[in-house]
C-alpha cells in the first residue's frame, strides 16, 4: 500500500511539474512592460533566494565545500549556467512575441536532437528504430523550414540549448536542487549587475509599475524553482519509463495554448512540420518500451539460472530448522 501510495505521489508530482512547464507561456505576458532581458535576469535573481531557502529547509549544504574544491565541476556548472541562459532567454522572448508554437516544437524536437547528441559527442549507437526517428525528425525540419521560409532557428536554438545543457549536466553529476543552486548562484552577479544598470538607467519595470508588477517579476524565482522540485519528488518515487511520457506534457500543453489561446497561425505545411515530428516522437517511445520489455524479459530468464547455480552450491545444513523458519522459507 505504502509503494502504491509513494507512486501516486510521485505522479501527481510529475504531472504538476510538466504542467506548470507546459502552462507557464500564460505567465510571461504579465510581466510586460518588462523586456525579456529584463526578466530573465529577475528570474536568474530570484531564483537563487527561492532554491537557497529550499535547501535551507532541507538541510542539504554539505556539497558545497565539495564543489568549491572541484575546478572541473564548477567550469562545467558556468558552461551549464550560460547555455540555460540562452534557453530561457530566448524562451521568454518567443512567448512575449507570438512565437508561442514554434517555441513548443523545440521542446517536441530536444528528444530527437539529445539522441544526435549522444552519438556525436559521447559515441552512443542507435538502434534502427532510433536512426529512423532522427530521420523523420529532420525531415520535419526540412518541411518546416519550407513552411516557415527559413529555418525554425527558435525551435532548434531552443532543442539544441536544451540538449546541449542536459548533456552538461549529466556530466556535472549532482541532484537537481543542488544544480540549479549553484547555477543561479553562477548567474546571480551578472543579473544583479544588469538589474542596478538598469535601475540606474530609469529603465527598470521593477520599482516603475507598482507593487503588483514587482511581486510578479519577484515571483519568477518561484516559478523556476517550484516546478524543480516538484520534479526531483517524481523522479524517485515513478520509473524513468513513466517520466519520459510525462515529459511530452509541457510542450503538448505549449502547442495547445500556442493555437488555441494565443491564435498563433498553423498552415498545412506547418502541421505537416508537426504530424512528422510527432510520429517520431511515437517510434522512439515505442521502441523504448519494447526495449524496455524485452530487458526485462531477459533478467527474468536469467534469475532462475542465477538461483538455482547458488541452490546447488550451497552446502546442506545440518541445523535444526525451526517451524518459524521452516514457515518463513515456504
Amino acid at each position: 500500500m505504502k509503494g502504491n501510495n509513494e507512486q501516486r505521489a510521485g505522479l501527481l508530482s510529475g504531472f504538476a511539474a510538466y504542467g506548470m512547464w507546459g502552462l507557464v507561456p500564460l505567465f510571461w505576458p504579465l510581466l510586460k512592460p518588462a523586456g525579456a532581458v529584463e526578466i530573465l535576469a529577475h528570474r536568474m535573481a530570484w531564483s537563487l533566494g527561492f532554491v537557497a531557502i529550499a535547501l535551507l529547509v532541507l538541510r542539504r549544504w554539505a556539497w558545497i565545500g565539495e564543489l568549491v574544491r572541484q575546478p572541473r565541476k564548477l567550469a562545467l556548472i558556468s558552461v551549464a549556467a550560460a547555455v540555460i541562459t540562452v534557453n530561457w532567454g530566448l524562451y521568454i522572448w518567443s512567448v512575449n512575441h507570438d512565437h508561442v508554437v514554434e517555441a513548443s516544437l523545440g521542446y517536441f524536437i530536444n528528444p530527437l536532437v539529445t539522441i544526435a547528441l549522444g552519438v556525436l559527442v559521447l559515441g552512443e549507437r542507435l538502434r534502427p528504430a532510433q536512426w529512423v526517428a532522427v530521420g523523420i525528425g529532420a525531415s520535419a525540419v526540412l518541411v518546416l523550414a519550407i513552411g516557415y521560409g527559413r529555418p525554425p532557428w527558435i525551435s532548434l536554438t531552443l532543442a539544441f540549448s536544451f540538449a546541449l545543457y542536459g548533456l552538461v549536466k549529466k556530466k556535472v553529476n549532482m541532484g537537481g536542487l543542488e544544480s540549479l543552486t549553484a547555477e543561479t548562484a553562477v548567474l546571480f552577479v551578472p543579473a544583479l549587475g544588469y538589474l542596478l544598470w538598469l535601475g540606474a538607467q530609469g529603465d527598470s519595470s521593477f520599482a516603475s509599475d507598482g507593487l503588483g508588477h514587482a511581486a510578479l517579476l519577484a515571483s519568477t524565482g518561484l516559478v523556476t524553482a517550484v516546478p524543480l522540485v516538484l520534479f526531483g519528488a517524481a523522479a524517485i518515487r515513478v520509473p524513468l519509463s513513466t517520466l519520459g511520457l510525462l515529459q511530452y506534457l509541457a510542450p503538448v500543453f505549449q502547442f495547445g495554448l500556442g493555437v488555441l489561446y494565443f491564435h498563433e497561425a498553423m498552415p498545412p505545411e506547418r502541421w505537416a512540420g508537426f504530424a512528422l515530428v510527432w510520429l517520431a516522437l511515437a517510434l522512439l517511445t515505442w521502441d523504448a518500451f519494447r526495449t524496455a520489455r524485452r530487458t526485462r524479459m531477459r533478467m527474468r530468464e536469467a534469475r532462475p539460472t542465477t538461483d538455482r547455480t547458488e541452490h546447488q552450491e550451497r552446502p546442506p545444513s545440518t541445523a535444526p530448522v525451526s517451524r518459524e523458519a521452516a514457515d518463513t522459507q515456504i
